[in-house]
């Protein structure tokens, strides 16, 4: 590659009410091949702007913590390839490297991703047998196990119309959230009835299915079709089936 190429990168803090304030700084960095966005970060720290924040852990897309906007799009830095992000960049203009605009600004690339830890507290546990040794069919188990390969980068929050734009935080919990729900509430061995609140605390209903949460997901988690959809269907068979909701009065189901 080895050429010289321009970067524009949001340098900014909130301002005292809070919201962002900066501006797109650039930046020329020579390219070296095999580069990734997350190297030119690193890079632009080294020769031209050590003070310049990004939050970073494993560079191998398995923590998550590297989330950005590159050219627009959410992306995970360390697994963003310079060749495809030169691909895609018109001729003359500048790569842009923004923070993700769902969650407030901490500084310059680092949002506050605090609103996650809080959401994961509403989420009632596995309920299942007081004895540990749980066996269950293995078909069970690949039913939920695409769940747990979710590294929390939050990249599907920040694609979701209902919070990037509605910012609807405190009744909604996004993507990532109905993906944990889905592994509890799929789990054979699991007694606990998430429904109710997966219908009034959770939000489901604000999802519209766009499937752009599926799209973004670097693990390659099937958000729309393997977790929101089914747990749309229960919330309709819990709440607005006729024939369900016959048989729960009659006694015929719990």
């Amino acid at each position: 590659m080895n050429e010289n190429v321009t970067f524009k990168i949001f340098r900014g803090e909130p301002d005292n009410d809070g919201d962002p304030f900066g501006e797109m700084v650039e930046y020329t960095v020579q390219m070296d091949e095999g580069m990734v966005v997350l190297d030119v970060i690193h890079r632009i720290q080294a020769e031209h702007a050590p003070d310049l924040s990004c939050r970073w852990n494993c560079k191998a897309g398995k923590c998550g913590s590297c989330s950005a906007e590159v050219n627009g799009k959410p992306r995970l830095m360390c697994m963003t390839r310079m060749e495809e992000v030169m691909e895609e960049t018109p001729d003359g203009e500048p790569v842009l490297v923004k923070p993700m605009q769902a969650f407030p600004l901490t500084k310059d690339l680092v949002t506050d991703t605090s609103w996650a830890y809080e959401m994961n507290k509403k989420m009632v546990p596995i309920n299942g047998p007081e004895e540990k040794n749980w066996e269950f069919n293995q078909n069970e188990a690949n039913r939920i196990q695409e769940f747990r390969s979710c590294i929390e980068c939050m990249l599907c929050v920040n694609t979701c119309h209902v919070l990037r734009e509605h910012q609807k935080f405190d009744e909604f919990a996004g993507p990532r959230f109905f993906v944990r729900l889905a592994g509890l509430e799929m789990h054979p061995l699991d007694i606990e009835n998430r429904i109710p609140e997966i219908k009034e605390d959770f939000g489901i209903g604000y999802c519209n299915i766009t499937r752009c949460c599926t799209e973004i997901c670097p693990a390659g988690i099937n958000i729309t079709d393997n977790a929101i959809i089914p747990l749309k269907e229960r919330v309709i068979s819990e709440y607005y089936d006729p024939i369900s909701i016959l048989a729960k009065k009659i006694g015929l189901r719990k």
